[in-house]
């Protein structure tokens, strides 16, 4: 009975210490280096305009996924390479998809993405001065003498 014990506590212990390590967040183990106050400006807009492609929620700027480091490093080495914001960003659209972007370009295959709220929109105000209408006709005209109170 008392094996029995001291293995379900040791096999708690086991869960619980995996558990809390798995828990960690992931820490970058080098900061990085930028050149001036300059490239880290630029830096930081360019990854605030990027999505971690792990959270999808977060900006690669804000994420702590471990992509979201790699790919930071990855910005900043292109950036160390001389490549432009628009060079950086095609990049990673080649890499990731469009969904990298968190303002993706206006073409036909984001259309529905840009303009379907709008459409939505103005199609539910269309509906509703339809059914106004048809109510206000569908109301029979009220005379001063056919009113009871």
């Amino acid at each position: 009975m008392k094996a029995r014990l001291a293995a379900c506590v040791i096999a708690a212990w086991l869960a619980w210490a995996g558990a809390t390590a798995f828990a960690q967040p992931v820490s970058d183990p080098a900061p990085l280096a930028y050149r001036d106050a300059a490239e880290e400006a630029r830096f930081h807009a360019l990854t605030a305009e990027l999505r971690c492609v792990q959270c999808q929620n977060q900006s690669l700027a804000d994420s702590n996924a471990q992509i979201a480091h790699d790919l930071r490093r990855e910005v900043l080495d292109l950036m160390h390479q001389g490549r432009s914001d628009a060079q950086i960003k095609q990049f990673l659209v080649e890499r990731y998809g469009e969904f990298v972007l968190y303002r993706p370009q206006v073409e036909s295959r984001t259309w529905l993405l840009w303009f379907g709220p709008a459409a939505l929109l103005l199609g539910g105000a269309v509906m509703l001065v339809v059914l106004v209408r048809r109510r206000a006709r569908a109301l029979p005209a009220a005379t001063d003498d056919a009113q009871e109170w």
